[in-house]
């Protein structure tokens, strides 16, 4: 097992989001830093999850393939479709 090292650092935090966090951490018998630790991790896992999410694209049921003009390596020109832009 790695060996944990501890640092220790100052992050301005808004009063309502320091008083959930102390409230979460008495409920739950832990520190405040254990919350916020849990909280980050938590947020670093969500990224990699959307990062890992694929989607699969598929053609219309005839087989004719996309739409003429289409060019799905371009993002852009997608999302730019995709709300009528073009």
């Amino acid at each position: 097992m790695p060996t944990l090292v501890h640092m220790r650092t100052t992050v301005d935090l808004s009063e309502d989001l320091i008083q959930q966090a102390k409230l979460r951490a008495a409920r739950r018998r832990v520190t405040v830093s254990a919350v916020i630790e849990d909280a980050l991790r938590a947020s670093f896992a969500r990224d990699v999850a959307a990062a890992q999410n694929i989607v699969k694209l598929t053609t219309d049921p005839g087989g004719r393939g996309v739409r003429p003009g289409v060019n799905l390596d371009d993002n852009a020109s997608v999302r730019d479709l995709m709300d009528g832009l073009e």
